[in-house]
């Protein structure tokens, strides 16, 4: 029997290699590159480029889907297995001490935007496919490594993939947490939108609906003394920076948060929320306060929709882009992950509700579902995978589990996220280390090579 440990550590210095590579590519979707073979610009088409050339390198088939996504094949067989990852990233974000684009190898961490969501797990799949084909392990199944461009703004690389390539029948995905994850929480994009009749002269802040609001500015129409004390006052008392810059006769508020993947709001701080919470108080401006009343708890307590699932647990609220123009114009973007004994229906009576007793000026429409994924945890596919784990982490404590966070498995039947983050990993590096979406995201070099001898063994396992 193959210790794919031992043979992980032999393709170390490699896949270091071909991950800098990768993460130099700024691939984030960009509309206005967007062209035949590139659907998402030329940075995600880059980075499908990449891989692809990687692969055809070392022998394997690849396949191009119109630029949406690439396939790598190795082995025969009307059954598949597959494996899905994304090449794409999030906007760079503030605040880092390493550069972004380029891998930074320090005290047995490597840094750089993508190496943990999820260009580092991409690579620990291939190169699990890689180290099976080299030595030549016997397949009953082929495997399809699907390597998706859009996984960050909307997962249509995906939705493209299925109405146009091969579907495998049963998977995993590495762009989450170990062990295996047979649960999802359901994702809502729900908008706030109308006419909103308040003295905030502007405000346009937030990136993507996934990401906790981190830096916030708005514009109001004058400033005096008392107004900064009352706003020196309240960053005091939250335990936050900002400031109050003059800009002619108005004024722009900006207050630094903390960034968060929007599925964990509680590891970050809203920015924008608060803005909203002084400028409604300092200014008596009812639309401030309605829109931080009814958003500010991550559980959505204020519009009734708070719940704690049986299998799923809390459902979460984040408000991730809010624009308000000039005009009044205003649309607020609000992530929720719900667990799946939820109700989609009561969810948006909650909005409506608390819209209506505020008299409020905006209106709550619903823009996007994407249903919960549920797996049962006692299938073939989720426990032999947790065998695997075991065996190669030797955690036996950590239990197969669910999360809120959304990744491709939801879009293919019997499939779940499987790694490539250890629930219990030491942190042995002074430097702050970066999760996902987060500034300074980071990898210890010894998690990476378990992932992909975890990989390896499942790809084997389930082959048989």
């Amino acid at each position: 029997m193959i210790n794919w440990m031992k043979e992980a550590e032999k393709y170390k210095d490699e896949m270091i290699k071909d991950l800098d590579g990768l993460v130099q590519i700024p691939s984030l979707r960009n509309k206005e590159e967007a062209r035949d073979g590139a659907p998402f610009g030329e940075g995600p088409r880059k980075a499908l480029d990449y891989m692809l050339a990687l692969a055809e390198k070392h022998g394997f088939s690849t396949e191009d889907v119109d630029g949406y996504a690439g396939v790598i094949r190795y082995g025969d067989g009307e059954e598949s297995v597959g494996m899905l990852a994304h090449l794409d990233i999030v906007p760079i974000g503030e605040g880092w001490t390493k550069e972004p684009l380029a891998l930074t190898e320090k005290d047995g961490y490597l840094f750089g935007r993508g190496v943990t969501d999820d260009k580092g797990p991409a690579l620990a799949a291939f190169y699990a496919l890689k180290m099976l084909k080299d030595q030549q392990i016997p397949l009953k199944k082929k495997i399809m490594l699907i390597l998706g461009c859009d996984e960050e703004s909307g997962m249509e690389c995906i939705e493209y993939y299925k109405k146009h390539g091969e579907i495998p029948q049963c998977g995993f995905v590495p762009d989450a947490d170990f062990p295996a994850t047979y649960g999802e929480k359901g994702g809502l994009h729900v908008l706030l939108k109308g006419k909103a009749n308040t003295k905030i002269v502007s405000m346009e802040v937030g990136s993507r609906p996934n990401i906790v609001i981190g830096k916030a500015e708005l514009e109001m129409p004058y400033w005096n003394e008392q107004l900064q004390q009352q706003f020196d006052f309240y960053l005091h008392c939250n335990q936050l920076e900002g400031y109050a810059k003059m800009l002619g006769e108005h004024v722009c508020l900006h207050i630094d948060g903390v960034f968060s993947h929007a599925a964990e709001p509680y590891n970050g701080v809203n920015a924008a929320l608060h803005l909203l919470n002084f400028v409604g108080n300092a200014y008596d401006d009812a639309f401030a306060r309605n829109t931080y009343e009814m958003l500010c708890d991550w559980q959505g307590k204020p519009l009734g929709i708070a719940m704690n699932g049986a299998y799923m647990g809390f459902l979460t609220m984040n408000t991730g882009i809010i624009s308000l123009k000039e005009n009044g114009d205003c649309t607020i973007t609000i992530d929720i992950r719900y667990p799946n004994d939820a109700n989609v229906e009561k969810i948006m009576q909650g909005f409506e509700n608390a819209c209506k007793q505020r008299n409020y000026d905006l209106k709550p429409v619903l823009e996007s579902d994407s249903k919960p994924l549920f797996v049962d945890p006692t299938s073939p596919l989720v426990t032999s995978l947790m065998d695997v784990y075991r065996q190669y982490s030797g955690d036996h404590f950590s239990p197969a589990k669910t999360i809120g966070g959304g990744t491709y498995a939801r879009k293919f039947e019997n499939f779940v996220a499987f790694g490539s983050e250890f629930p219990n990993s030491e942190k042995t590096i002074e430097d702050f280390v970066g999760g996902p979406h987060q500034k300074d995201e980071g990898v210890k070099i010894e998690d990476l090579m378990k992932a992909t001898a975890i990989y390896a063994a499942a790809l084997e396992t389930l082959t048989k």
